[in-house]
């Protein structure tokens, strides 16, 4: 399995910002709520019923699917299908500010 890393690309997708986020997951598809997760947040291997796409504003974020792992910083998004088992950790010393968006 391939964990492709959506990066945000100021070029084309102009400054990261929150709204900006917002907007970029709305175009892809996605409902979006913002969660704030401080340091040392850990969300142990569990799946969600719909299609999810996890978006970092600021932070660090640490995923880990399917036995890999990738760390999303500020203006990149994962893309978790529904059923997919997977966890979450914050390894950032600030806070998490993540877009979480769901399909629909």
């Amino acid at each position: 399995m391939t964990l492709e890393v959506l990066r945000w690309d100021p070029g084309r997708d102009g400054e990261l910002s929150e709204a900006s986020l917002r907007r970029k997951l709305e175009a892809l598809g996605y409902r979006c709520t913002r969660f704030d997760y401080p340091p040392g947040t850990f969300f142990a291997r569990h799946t969600h019923g719909v299609d999810k796409m996890d978006a970092v504003l600021s932070g660090r974020f640490l995923i880990r699917v399917a036995g890999k792992s990738v760390i999303l910083g500020p203006g990149d998004m994962l893309a978790v299908p529904a059923g997919l088992a997977h966890s979450a950790e914050v390894l950032s010393a600030e806070p998490v500010v993540s877009l979480d968006g769901v399909a629909g």
